[in-house]
């Protein structure tokens, strides 16, 4: 029995989204059409084209295969468009995490300036920090701190960005400010919830200044910022958002300048999209234009008010 072109079709959009719903929501169909579609194709293909993984379905090695016949015919179809015109391959939907200053500041620019040149595009962006996930089905492009140790993907350096120590004017004129790494800790820290952080590169507070009390606490980088204008005490912060705040002073430069990359994780398959290939090359050229600012050399707030 020869595989349907339709059920490869509806193979390709499970493994993009590695959910049944997902894809029955992008192809306009219901949730037991697909099932029933996938079904028919592994009674084709004489083998299981899925297997359950953590957050959904993942291709199975013959799953891989027919996704490869299935984009091929994508493409195909793809081609018959309007007489004269040539369809714009960089179109749906490309998924992908990172974390919340690199998604806001280098992603979120990116995808906008690419959407504008190609309005069939859609991009969704998960902010989370944390390590690249090994099990990665529905997911073309992760963004994470530090080298990954991954398998079955491609793992790429990105760039680097600076993390230093802040305060607002306003907290150093009521408190003080620090004239050492030793006066720091008559201070409290604003930064990552310790229990919660899983990026063991995000821990250098702790490891350079272990006895500086905690204060304000979070999982999210622009409650950090706030919290620091705010006066909550003295935060931890990427350096391309602390300097964008005139009432933040960056304290002590020449012992806090913590270099940290950031690194790219794709799946095998994922490139093959133009799609994808066109938003990593975006986010690649966004990171490199944006240099200077992730390596900290904007306004200058090394000193006290």
């Amino acid at each position: 029995m020869k595989a349907n072109p339709d059920d490869l079709l509806v193979l390709l959009a499970v493994s993009r989204s590695a959910k049944f719903t997902t894809a029955a929501q992008v192809l306009g169909l219901n949730h037991t059409t697909v099932s029933r579609r996938i079904a028919a194709l592994e009674k084709a293909l004489g083998g299981r084209v899925l297997a359950r993984a953590a957050g959904g379905w993942e291709l199975t090695e013959l799953g891989t295969e027919a996704v490869r016949v299935a984009e091929q015919v994508e493409a195909a179809v793809s081609a018959l468009g309007p007489a004269g015109q040539a369809p714009d391959p960089i179109t749906g939907v490309v998924r992908m995490t990172a974390t919340d200053g690199f998604s806001a500041y280098i992603a979120a620019p990116a995808v906008a300036r690419l959407r504008r040149k190609h309005p069939g595009l859609s991009v969704e962006v998960v902010t989370m920090t944390r390590r690249a996930l090994q099990q990665r089905s529905g997911l073309d492009i992760e963004v994470v701190v530090g080298e990954p140790q991954v398998h079955r993907a491609e793992a790429v350096q990105l760039g680097e960005y600076m993390l230093g120590m802040y305060a607002s004017r306003a907290y150093l004129a009521e408190n003080g400010t620090p004239a050492s790494v030793a006066e720091l800790t008559e201070h409290p820290l604003v930064y990552f919830v310790d229990s919660m952080l899983q990026v063991d590169d995000l821990d250098a507070p702790r490891r350079l200044v272990p006895a500086m009390r905690e204060g304000l606490m979070s999982t999210n980088v622009f409650v950090h910022v706030e919290a620091t204008r705010a006066g909550a005490g003295i935060g931890f912060l990427p350096c391309f958002m602390g300097n964008l705040h005139n009432d933040l002073v960056r304290l002590l430069p020449d012992d806090f300048a913590e270099l940290l990359p950031y690194w790219m994780v794709l799946r095998p398959d994922s490139m093959r999209r133009p799609a994808v290939a066109a938003v990593v090359q975006a986010l690649r050229d966004q990171t490199a234009a944006h240099r200077d600012a992730l390596l900290g050399r904007g306004r200058a707030s090394s000193t006290a008010p």
